[in-house]
């Protein structure tokens, strides 16, 4: 059962974080599913991708959007004010996202030289923004369960 009260010993920057982490994993999962579907028996260079990832990016700006203004209003104590630690978790969390991004983006880049279809182009680029996504939670969200 949910008990509106567990989220009360949690930072909202934590809590911020957890519901980044669950969109970046639960919207491209869905966007995962949908062109999965849609490629049984089809080459994956004519798949009509592109709406399901605009719609994929969309859900996922306007879900974080939501779900932090409910997390704010379920629990209004320290909503959206940081203190050093949590400012020194995002700088570090962020450094690693961003890592992550540079790195991962080599592929798509790559893929882009070759004249690979657009679709593996768009999608190994969608898979290094959630792969940063994960890598920066990951961090932030140890970060504050084990310290520095």
């Amino acid at each position: 059962m949910f008990d509106i009260t567990e989220g009360a010993d949690m930072s909202f920057e934590e809590r911020r974080i957890w519901i980044y982490l669950a969109v970046a994993v639960l919207v491209p999962s869905a966007y995962l599913a949908v062109v999965l579907a849609r490629a049984a028996g089809t080459d994956v260079a004519d798949l009509a991708y592109q709406r399901p990832l605009l719609t994929a990016v969309g859900v996922s700006v306007v879900a974080t959007i939501v779900l932090n203004m409910v997390s704010a209003a379920l629990w209004p104590k320290g909503a959206y004010q940081k203190d050093p630690r949590d400012k020194e978790i995002d700088r570090r969390g962020e450094y690693v996202g961003f890592i992550a991004m540079s790195a991962f983006t080599v592929v798509p880049f790559s893929l882009a030289l070759l004249e690979w279809p657009h679709f593996w182009i768009a999608n190994t680029l969608y898979l290094a923004y959630v792969t940063a996504a994960i890598a920066s939670s990951a961090v932030k969200l140890v970060a504050y369960r084990r310290g520095f």
